[in-house]
């Protein structure tokens, strides 16, 4: 589906429309066009990255933010240090990103595999209920690290600096989320019309048709629930840069609802159209949130009925319909 004519157009019209986001800030002078673009990104990054798993392995993890907030604490705790004297590891220039982010999604994806491995033994609500007490462990371990700030989390001084760019500089920060928004989807799409991805999705569709075939399964969900993990771990290390500060909130099992909804809401299964729910997502919190101060009981109703009218979402079926 993700390589049908229609999503090709799709993907490049977004992206170039992306692309020109700074300039028509810039020209209009409208700032805050700039950020919310910037938190867009960042959330379309998680969001395809949950729906690798929850699309096309049938995975419904309720605990993604687990990786979403580790990934932002390893980075600023690397920064806290640094900034103390005191860098881990006794390297100097461990706030490098080149350093720190590897590192932050290194230790994702340890988390994944070990969340997946334990997970992957169970089926159904079981597997979501061990995704939920992971991220809630994750969750108040970050509370209790009263030394990064206890449940007041934890301010990132500077962004972490990457040789050759400003980070410093939004509309530089932008164009690497982009970017890396941009790349990381890609290879998703490869990487679910390749053989693995083939096998996932016939998993997906039919276990005991798939292991009558010769396929193990948990390997090939396993892999997939770790990369999926990495993913939702780089956009943590985005937001901890972009918004210079990380709170336990981030490993809540509220904003793995809120990365399941705009995948529900962009449409499951299609990757490009998870990035289009995080744009409409974000676009109706903002909206509804300067109308009243009690948006959610406005987009709650919203989604239900977005679900009610239909499975594939906002955008699914028109993708899906591009491919057949």
């Amino acid at each position: 589906m993700t390589s049908s004519p229609r999503a090709v157009w799709f993907a490049l019209g977004g992206l170039a429309l992306l692309c020109l986001t700074p300039v028509v800030a810039s020209l209009t002078g409208t700032p805050y066009l700039l950020n919310l673009v910037t938190r867009f990104a960042i959330y379309g990054l998680a969001a395809v990255s949950l729906d690798l798993v929850l699309g096309y392995g049938a995975l419904v993890s309720f605990g993604h933010a687990m990786f979403f907030g580790l990934g932002g604490y390893v980075v600023a705790i690397i920064a806290f240090h640094a900034k103390q004297g005191s860098p881990l590891f006794g390297w100097g220039d461990s706030q490098q990103a080149l350093i720190a982010w590897p590192l932050a999604l290194a230790c994702c994806a340890l988390l994944g595999l070990a969340t997946g491995y334990l997970a992957l033994r169970t089926r159904g609500v079981q597997f979501i209920m061990i995704t939920l007490a992971f991220g809630q462990m994750v969750y108040f371990v970050l509370m209790s690290l009263q030394i990064y700030g206890g449940d007041d989390g934890l301010m990132m001084p500077q962004r972490n600096p990457l040789p050759g760019l400003d980070l410093k500089h939004p509309a530089t920060f932008y164009y690497v989320c982009l970017a890396l928004l941009a790349a990381w989807t890609f290879l998703c799409i490869r990487l679910v019309n390749s053989r693995f991805g083939l096998v996932l999705q016939g998993l997906r569709q039919s276990e005991r048709r798939s292991v009558n075939l010769g396929v193990a399964p948990t390997p090939h969900r396993l892999i997939a629930f770790v990369l999926s993990a990495t993913g939702t771990g780089l956009a943590g290390i985005l937001w901890a840069n972009f918004a210079g500060l990380v709170t336990p909130d981030m490993a809540s099992w509220t904003k793995s609802g809120e990365f399941m909804a705009i995948v529900i809401l962009g449409g499951v299964g299609t990757l490009l159209g998870p990035i289009a729910g995080a744009a409409v997502f974000l676009g109706l919190e903002q909206t509804l949130s300067a109308w009243t101060e009690h948006w959610m009981i406005v987009m709650g109703p919203l989604l239900v009925l977005v679900v009610l009218a239909g499975r594939n979402g906002l955008f699914g079926g028109w993708l899906r319909a591009g491919h057949d």
